[in-house]
């Protein structure tokens, strides 16, 4: 496995350290942006970094909580990182309202490809929602809009030869501890 690269993020457009707290706290707020507006039958929570924050939301809105797995983590061709659907949206989408949520939305390349899968899987009807809107994209429903860095608690430190350490893909853009 390769060791992950750190991030040059825009320096002017700074970075967001988010704690467990504040993520629960987001959480809450999007499950009742969604309530107030919409009545899902059932959440996709976009894997891998979306199932976080969807699992959440069901919980919230105590509804069944399944995932489909989008990832950047692999190259095309010409060695970019692309956004690929791997496997197909689960069965128990077909025929309800269905929420699809990730973490973080930018391009919308990643929500666009599980809203199709989902679409394709037979749902009635698909909205978006995310933790952190940070892009151009526009999900239908979203937390907290910035165009900061987001780093996650999840994500912000990581076991590194059996001890948890920081994430070497975020050198230089977290705090000493």
């Amino acid at each position: 496995m390769n060791a992950p690269q750190p991030y040059a993020p825009d320096p002017s457009k700074g970075v967001m350290i988010v704690d467990w707290p504040l993520f629960g706290e987001l959480s809450r707020a999007l499950a009742v942006r969604v309530a107030r507006e919409w009545t899902p039958e059932l959440v996709i929570g976009i894997a891998t970094a979306g199932v976080v924050p969807g699992a959440a939301v069901a919980a919230i809105l105590d509804l069944p909580f399944h995932s489909i797995l989008v990832s950047r983590r692999y190259r095309d061709a010409a060695d970019r990182d692309t956004p690929a659907v791997f496997g197909a949206a689960p069965l128990e989408v077909k025929g309800k309202r269905v929420l699809v949520v990730d973490e973080t939305c930018d391009s919308g390349q990643t929500m666009r490809l599980a809203v199709g899968a989902v679409g394709n899987g037979g749902a009635r009807e698909v909205r978006t929602a995310v933790s952190f809107k940070t892009g151009t994209f526009v999900p239908d429903f979203f937390a907290l809009a910035t165009q900061s860095m987001i780093v996650l608690p999840w994500d912000r430190d990581i076991l590194i030869d059996g001890e948890l350490r920081p994430n070497p893909k975020y050198a230089g853009l977290l705090p000493k501890v």
